[in-house]
């Protein structure tokens, strides 16, 4: 295996040897924000929005209430969330699950889960996990059919440059990245939505307000 692996990588090489070097990648695009926090959040709100999945705003100190009211108006009974969860998260009225390495088919019988994030971006409505503190793993945001993600005003970054270069500042592009713009959605080859082939098909964002 090895042997053939290298064969092949030899005749690339060698088809390559000749072909011009690549032009440096223009870099003279917008890398930074210009719009105020507030309306920076209301532009993530109304993105959000736009990905059909559902947004709230919270004022500081009301999280609790709106992740009590977000799971029981769904029934979510048992929600996994990660184990270093913050403790003011877990409310009363619903069971939560510690992710212990949930086996694919334990987490297909999750109501939910609730999750952190590492940052959000507000010009494409997306939301970054990175395996961070309060954000779990991967299987766990990607299995259960429903993901309620809390999301600090302060974690809202305004363009892609701007999240991209948070990222590297923090360490988290040494982690895997999921990148969350609405609930999973796709189209067939009549451009017919089908929901939940990738992901969870309900994404609920909640804001927490600045205190």
């Amino acid at each position: 295996m090895s042997g053939s692996r290298e064969l092949i990588l030899e005749r690339v090489r060698r088809a390559l040897a000749d072909a011009p070097l690549a032009p440096e990648s223009p870099r003279d695009y917008r890398r930074a924000g210009t719009l105020s926090p507030v309306a920076r959040t209301e532009l993530f709100y109304e993105r959000v929005c736009d990905y059909r999945a559902e947004a709230r705003r919270v004022r500081a100190g009301e999280l609790p209430v709106a992740i009590t009211e977000v799971f029981a108006a769904r029934g979510a009974q048992r929600v996994c969330v990660p184990n270093d969860i913050a403790s003011e998260w877990r409310v009363d009225g619903v069971n939560f699950v510690d992710d212990e390495e949930l086996s694919w088919e334990e987490l297909d019988h999750i109501d939910g889960v609730l999750t952190g994030c590492t940052l959000a971006i507000a010009e494409t409505g997306t939301i970054v996990l990175s395996a961070g503190a309060g954000e779990g793993r991967r299987a766990i945001t990607l299995i259960p059919d429903l993901h309620v993600c809390v999301i600090e005003e302060r974690q809202i970054v305004e363009t892609v440059p701007e999240a991209m270069t948070l990222l590297t500042e923090l360490g988290a592009q040494r982690r895997p990245l999921t990148f969350i713009s609405g609930p999973s959605a796709t189209s067939d080859i009549e451009l017919n939505r089908v929901e939940g082939v990738h992901g969870p098909r309900n994404l609920v964002v909640l804001i927490e307000e600045s205190a």
